[in-house]
């Protein structure tokens, strides 16, 4: 029978990047920036935590301090995704570059800045194998709740995860809550809509689009930080984050630029990322890799049930991947 019990939290701790990636994206879109580089921020992100990570623990040594093992490598995580946030929006609204273009190119750009540093700690580790293992830090962030493991299916399914798991949960309900019911979500919602009508009410085009986009980036970028140091128990290696920033992108059409159904949606996702593992495939790794679709085939289907639907509300905003130019309002 189908284990559902150790499959959930699998799925879960597998999908919370892709909810922080998603997250970040929306609120990034909300503001009519289409960013796709969101997959090269969050690795910047993660290895700017590993940065953080790694210095404090060799400074340390073996007295670590719980506070500053957690609040370094956040620190430095959320520097660097917010540093890739400024160059987007420094191209892309100040200089009103290609938006597609830009984003593919920090995507690139990245990845290849993760994986130079990542190789220099490496180097410096003096490791045989290429990769850093940061286990003290690592069991910082993915402690669990002492009383988890006395709650049986329940204790597994909902508290047996790190604390940053919960954040993104918190962080995207936060963020739901901001778009639909506060002012600054309506702002926000209308400079993505109609520009120029925002900028003729009074409202800073510019401002909103910095703001959301760099907010939109740290939170993607933690999406990073917990693959490594949860997910990886630690570890880094070049190129092993694999497909989960495109992912996110995918996730953010699938839950029609709703944050709340990408709490759930993230959960489907990584369910649907792992399921090869769960159905007997033989040793045929064809039919694995056709299982590794099934996240995108199920965004493609939901995108064509949404567009042949045509309602305002689960359409992206209007103005979505296209520089404002003030003098043309």
């Amino acid at each position: 029978m189908f284990d559902f019990i150790s499959f959930i939290p699998r799925a879960v701790v597998q999908g919370i990047p892709l909810l922080f990636g998603a997250t970040g994206e929306t609120l990034t879109e909300k503001s009519g920036n289409l960013n796709l580089g969101i997959p090269g921020i969050m690795y910047v992100g993660a290895i700017s935590g590993v940065i953080g990570a790694f210095f404090y623990e060799q400074s340390a040594g073996g007295n670590m301090n719980p506070v500053l093992a957690v609040v370094i490598p956040l620190l430095t995580c959320l520097l660097g995704s917010l540093l890739m946030g400024l160059i987007y929006c420094f191209l892309t609204v100040t200089l009103r570059a290609n938006q597609n273009v830009t984003g593919l190119a920090m995507t690139t750009f990245g990845v290849g800045f993760g994986n130079f540093f990542g190789g220099s700690l490496i180097k410096l580790t003096g490791a045989e194998v290429p990769s850093i293992a940061l286990s003290a830090t690592s069991a910082c962030f993915s402690a669990r709740l002492p009383i988890a493991e006395n709650l049986g299916w329940f204790g597994q399914i909902f508290l047996s995860y790190g604390f940053l798991a919960y954040v993104a949960v918190a962080i995207a309900l936060v963020a739901a809550f901001v778009l639909r019911h506060t002012r600054v979500g309506l702002h926000l919602r209308a400079v993505g809509e109609n520009p120029a009508t925002a900028d003729a009410a009074g409202i800073s085009i510019s401002r909103y689009k910095y703001t959301a986009t760099c907010l939109g980036s740290m939170v993607a970028g933690l999406g990073g930080l917990y693959y490594v140091m949860d997910y990886a128990s630690g570890v880094w290696s070049n190129n092993a984050f694999g497909d989960r920033g495109w992912l996110a992108i995918a996730l953010v059409i699938f839950t029609v630029w709703r944050p709340n159904i990408a709490v759930l949606a993230s959960i489907l996702f990584g369910g649907l990322y792992i399921l090869y593992l769960y159905i007997p495939t033989g040793t045929d790794l064809a039919v694995k890799e056709l299982y590794k679709m099934l996240p995108y085939i199920a965004t493609v289907i939901v995108l064509i049930i949404v567009s042949a639907r045509s309602k305002k509300e689960n359409q992206p905003p209007a103005s979505l991947g296209l520089a404002y130019f003030r003098e043309e309002r």
